[in-house]
C-alpha cells in the first residue's frame, strides 16, 4: 500500500515496555521530560520520570506510591514549578513536585471511590483566573480545587440523591478567557453530558449521548468557548459549535463514527483548535479537522438563533497498537509530538507531520 505523502504523517519516534498498566501520561511542560502514571499487579501506584535521548524513552526516575494511579494533569500548576496534580484509585487527588517524590506537596481525600478523571486551568499561562483542579469521581460528583484552600473543594457538583449517582468519566475546563468566567463540562456513564458555570454556579447546558462518554474536550480553555468534542462508547464523537445556544435544542453538532470501537479520548491539537486527534481500542489513532459551514448560525421563524454544525474531515490514521489506547496527550511545546499509553503496557512518543498542509 503506498503512502500519501500529501497527507499529514503518524510515526512513531519512541517505544518503552513497562510491567505495570498504564493509564496516563503527560509531557513535562517546557522541558524534554515525560510522566508516566499507572498501577503495579500488586495495586499500588506507578510513577516513572522519563526523558527522551537520542530517540529513545529513558527511565530517569522510578517510584511507586500506595494508591494506584488513574490520571494526572500540570495544568493548573505554574511553568516555574511544573507540580504534577494526579487522582488514584482510593478517591485521592495529590500534587507533587517532582523534584522531591517522598509525599505530596498537596493532599485531599477527593472522591469517595476512584478519581475518573482530572483537568486543570489557570496554570501554564493558559486561562485566566485562579489556578484550578477539577475531578470527576466514581461517586458521581465533580469537584473543583484551588490548592490553596485545604481539604475543602470550591465547588462541588453532585447528585441530590446519591442513589441517582453516575459514574462521571471526564471533565475539561473551558471558557476561561477572562478572570471571572469559567466552564466545566463533565461526561458520565450514562451519556449525559453537562455544563456547569462556575461563576454562576448552575447548570448552563446538559444533553444525552446514546452511551457513556468517554472524553470530553473544548478546543481552547483560554477563549470564549467555542468548540467541544465528546466521544464514546459506541465509536462515535460529536463535535459541538458552543457559540449559538438555542433556549431548546441546545447547541449544534456534528456527529462521526470511527475505530469500529470505543473511543477512548479526543484532543485538541493545541497550536490549531480545528485539528484534533482521536484514540480508539481497536488500538488506533485518526486525525481530523473541523471544517466551518459557511454561516455558523441561522435565524428561524420565531426569531431565535440556532448554531450550524460544520464537517469533520478524516486527515489519517494509523494503526499503534494491538490493544486499546488509554490517554493521548498533545505537546504545547513542540507542533505535532503527542505520546500515548495502550493496554499493552507500552509507551508510544509520536509525531505528527505536515500538519500546516490539509
Amino acid at each position: 500500500m503506498q503512502m500519501d505523502m500529501d497527507k499529514p504523517q503518524i510515526i512513531e519516534l519512541a517505544a518503552h515496555s513497562v510491567n505495570y498498566t498504564l493509564f496516563d501520561a503527560q509531557f513535562v511542560p517546557s522541558s524534554a521530560r515525560l510522566v508516566a502514571l499507572g498501577n503495579y499487579a500488586r495495586g499500588t501506584g506507578a510513577i516513572e520520570i522519563c526523558a527522551i535521548e537520542d530517540g529513545k524513552i529513558v527511565v530517569k526516575k522510578s517510584h511507586e506510591k500506595p494508591a494506584a494511579f488513574k490520571c494526572g494533569t500540570f495544568r493548573a500548576s505554574s511553568i516555574e514549578e511544573r507540580s504534577l496534580a494526579t487522582g488514584d484509585f482510593k478517591g485521592a487527588l495529590s500534587v507533587w513536585d517532582l523534584e522531591r517524590m517522598g509525599s505530596p506537596i498537596y493532599h485531599a481525600n477527593a472522591h469517595e471511590a476512584i478519581v475518573n478523571c482530572i483537568d486543570g486551568c489557570g496554570g501554564l499561562g493558559i486561562g485566566g483566573g485562579a489556578p484550578e483542579i477539577v475531578t470527576g469521581g466514581r461517586d458521581g460528583c465533580v469537584k473543583v480545587w484551588d490548592v490553596r484552600q485545604r481539604d475543602v473543594p470550591v465547588a462541588n457538583m453532585g447528585p441530590a440523591d446519591e442513589s441517582d449517582a453516575r459514574d462521571c468519566w471526564s471533565v475539561a475546563f473551558g471558557n476561561a478567557y477572562n478572570d471571572e468566567e469559567r466552564c466545566v463540562v463533565a461526561g458520565y456513564d450514562n451519556g449525559d453530558i453537562k455544563m456547569f458555570d462556575l461563576r454562576t454556579m448552575s447548570v448552563r447546558w446538559e444533553t444525552h449521548l446514546p452511551n457513556g462518554v468517554c472524553s470530553v474536550q473544548f478546543d481552547r480553555k483560554d477563549i470564549r468557548m467555542n468548540k467541544l468534542v465528546a466521544a464514546g462508547l459506541d465509536s462515535k464523537f460529536s463535535v459541538f459549535d458552543l457559540r449559538t445556544q438555542h433556549k431548546e435544542d441546545g447547541f449544534a453538532a456534528v456527529t462521526t463514527v470511527a475505530h469500529k470501537s470505543t473511543i477512548w479520548c479526543g484532543k485538541h491539537l493545541p497550536q490549531n483548535r480545528d485539528i484534533f486527534m482521536t484514540a480508539g481500542g481497536n488500538g488506533s489513532l485518526h486525525l481530523w479537522k473541523y471544517k466551518y459551514p459557511g454561516k455558523r448560525v441561522e435565524t428561524l421563524e420565531d426569531g431565535t438563533e440556532k448554531g450550524v454544525a460544520g464537517d469533520v474531515i478524516e486527515l489519517n490514521r494509523v494503526s499503534s497498537s494491538t490493544q486499546p489506547i488509554f490517554s493521548f496527550e498533545w505537546s504545547s511545546d513542540k507542533e505535532g509530538l503527542c505520546l500515548t499509553t495502550a493496554a499493552d503496557q507500552t509507551l508510544r512518543v509520536m509525531i505528527v507531520t505536515r500538519l500546516n498542509v490539509q
